[in-house]
């Protein structure tokens, strides 16, 4: 093989370099806005304990998420009546940007002690920036609820904190 058949090999890289760098630009100028909104916008409906996050990773990664912090104000007396109940923050819904521009989201349950960390991530998919519309973002915050009922009420099978 010659150096001149590393040509097509130097242009798809050049190529794959301006893709990334068109994906984080759609993060940083439209998506990453739109996602903030749009979020914002689900926890001043629906107030339920949660908050919004803006989140700056390692190696300028950024993400935004939704999760729970505190109880919801709605159901306060009925906490006072079982003296050592304990809220345990931390349910999050993150959509954070990779490496390559995409957007990964993935939830993470809250932490209990001497419990296996494996258990506390949940994948929900990779997704260009251009694909995160208002649909997918309420799909996936519905997933998110949904897991989270199943968390806090488990099936018999699968008691958590035992």
């Amino acid at each position: 093989m010659k150096i001149e058949h590393l040509e097509e090999r130097v242009n798809d890289y050049r190529t794959s370099i301006k893709i990334v760098v068109d994906k984080r630009l759609l993060w940083k100028t439209k998506t990453k806005v739109f996602l903030l909104k749009t979020l914002k916008t689900i926890v001043k409906l629906y107030d339920i304990g949660w908050k919004v996050q803006e989140l700056s990773w390692i190696h300028n990664n950024e993400a935004v998420n939704i999760t729970f912090d505190s109880f919801p104000e709605e159901l306060m007396d009925c906490t006072n009546q079982i003296p050592a109940f304990q809220f345990l923050p931390g349910g999050a819904l993150i959509f954070s940007q990779s490496y390559n521009g995409d957007i990964y989201i993935f939830m993470l349950f809250p932490e209990i002690e001497n419990t296996p960390q494996e258990s506390n991530v949940i994948e929900l998919g990779i997704y260009a920036p251009e694909m995160i519309t208002e649909k997918v973002i309420t799909e996936k915050v519905d997933e998110f609820l949904k897991q989270m009922i199943q968390w806090e009420v488990p099936s018999a099978k699968k008691k958590v904190g035992y």
